[in-house]
């Protein structure tokens, strides 16, 4: 029988998941969204859930997106109800509808947009931001602004071997004050592992004097695989929206 596919938007605090992606030991946002779909429908052949992307451990989603097959006459809305009335309170689905049959979460999206979260000795944000000193707004808005375009970022991420191509398309690289906090903003059409929390690692550690501005641009100029670089932790980073059009 075809399956319905329903597109999933979900919102979640990463601090007690080991990220994403299902896991043989562990909690994961993958786990717990497909146990409570299983327990909605009652079914014995467990559900796959598709997401968009995968989030590390202890990082954060206000707009992750998900797509899942299975048949139900239960509504849009009455499916989303119910799905959050078997999740636990640190994951949430936001929205739930029914598209079409060949979309996917993963390989339709055009556009993903993160932010990395930095305060300075606020420990009531420790779960969410990177503690820090004062930082240099426009400082590292000059760093921010060379990462605008199409670059090879393999010195930027966790190296795979098995990946054909470690170029991303960066169309928003800013840092900016919010709410009392630095905030950097990215959008790109794909992003690498770790990469995100490498470039904010890397841009802190130049503004730091750990590592010359110079080194910086060497580094996104001529890429390296397996560089000794500098990574943000896991806790300021948040998925905000994943776009299709």
């Amino acid at each position: 029988m075809l399956l319905d596919r329903y597109k999933l938007k979900i919102q979640y605090d990463g601090s007690k998941y080991l990220g994403w992606q299902q896991q043989k030991k562990g909690r994961t946002v993958q786990g717990v969204i497909e146990e409570s779909l299983n327990k909605l429908l009652n079914q014995e052949q467990k559900i796959k859930v598709h997401g968009s992307g995968r989030t590390d451990t202890g990082v954060h989603a206000t707009g992750q997106i998900a797509h899942v097959d299975f048949n139900s006459n239960l509504e849009d809305g009455i499916i989303k109800n119910a799905m959050n009335a078997y999740l636990p309170e640190d994951c949430v689905i936001l929205e739930v509808v029914k598209v079409a049959k060949n979309f996917h979460s993963r390989y339709d999206a055009k556009k993903r947009f993160y932010r990395y979260q930095i305060c300075t000795k606020n420990l009531l944000y420790r779960n969410q931001c990177w503690i820090k000193s004062k930082l240099d707004i426009d400082f590292l808005n000059k760093l921010a602004n060379k990462l605008i375009g199409d670059h090879d970022f393999l010195s930027f991420s966790k190296y795979r071997k098995d990946l054909k191509s470690t170029n991303c398309q960066i169309f928003l690289s800013k840092w900016l004050m919010q709410n009392e906090m630095y905030v950097f903003k990215i959008g790109a059409n794909r992003f690498l592992h770790h990469m995100i929390r490498y470039l904010v690692g890397t841009m802190i550690a130049v503004y730091e004097e750990r590592i010359k501005e110079e080194d910086f641009d060497y580094l996104l100029k001529k890429p390296k695989k397996n560089v000794r670089i500098f990574k943000a932790p896991p806790q300021g980073l948040i998925l905000e929206e994943v776009c299709y059009d």
